[in-house]
């Protein structure tokens, strides 16, 4: 999910709504409305995405999850992943249609035959079970990706449902917008017909507090050959270019964290 927080159209106001109604109404303009956190999202996944496929270590075919998929924005990148079965969840029914038009997709389980990858799209609220969607069994999933998500959702609920769908051994690529643009500013987007700003409800997750709660569910942050952990990234002037004229505004903030987390063996 994404967070345009920079300069923004003017608006008369802002109204803050349940989450999964604010994404059904930006799921319209979602993808072109110059946001910047989105765009270094992308950047970083570039080396961090390789980073996650590398390390599933469980046989093929592997099952894996894209947790609020949004538009289909990472789904697409896990289409390429051979030898797997792709299920993309989302708890707004605006997304998951602009993901299915993005990716050939029209019903809620499409099956995909000979050489190209099996694509399932399913309704999930976290917010609204504690159970794992309909689609998928408990303890069957070998990674789940899901960026620019868990800013809306309480991190003892969102760890809970990644440790309930994950195999053991299984692993999570999280990406989140950082705790200190969310200071100041959170996800949104102006209405273009009413003039509103809207705002769903967002938490400012700190990167301690994430891998506290992860802790707490039997995931622990998996290093790379390096040593690095955890990823924190502030903008910085050189990055504007690439990330759009809105990312102006937030040079030396920290606006991104990133990493791989891995579920305890047993």
């Amino acid at each position: 999910m994404a967070h345009p927080t920079t300069v923004d159209p003017p608006s008369n106001s802002i109204r803050y709504i349940p989450t999964n109604e604010a994404y059904d109404r930006w799921a319209e303009v979602y993808d072109s409305d110059g946001n910047f956190l989105q765009a270094l999202d992308d950047l970083e996944l570039k080396t961090l995405f390789p980073r996650f496929v590398a390390s599933i270590k469980s046989p093929k075919p592997w099952r894996i999850v894209d947790l609020g998929c949004g538009t289909g924005r990472n789904t697409a990148l896990l289409l390429r992943v051979p030898e797997s079965e792709t299920i993309a969840l989302d708890a707004s029914k605006g997304m998951l249609e602009v993901a299915k038009t993005r990716l050939g997709g029209s019903s809620l389980t499409p099956e995909l035959s000979g050489n190209k990858p099996i694509l399932r799209f399913d309704v999930f609220d976290m917010l609204a079970t504690s159970g794992p969607p309909a689609s998928v069994a408990p303890h069957t999933v070998d990674a789940i990706i899901s960026t620019l998500v868990a800013e809306h959702i309480p991190l003892s609920v969102f760890f809970a449902h990644v440790s309930q769908l994950l195999r053991p051994g299984g692993v999570l690529l999280l990406t989140n917008m950082h705790s200190h643009m969310g200071s100041i500013s959170q996800a949104g987007f102006v209405d273009t017909v009413t003039g509103e700003k809207i705002r769903p409800t967002s938490y400012a997750h700190t990167v301690e507090d994430t891998i506290l709660e992860a802790r707490k569910c039997g995931l622990d942050v998996e290093t790379d050959a390096e040593g690095n952990g955890i990823i924190e990234r502030a903008v910085s002037e050189d990055m504007v270019e690439k990330l759009g004229l809105r990312s102006g505004k937030w040079v030396d903030i920290t606006c991104w964290f990133g990493g791989i987390f891995r579920k305890a063996d047993s």
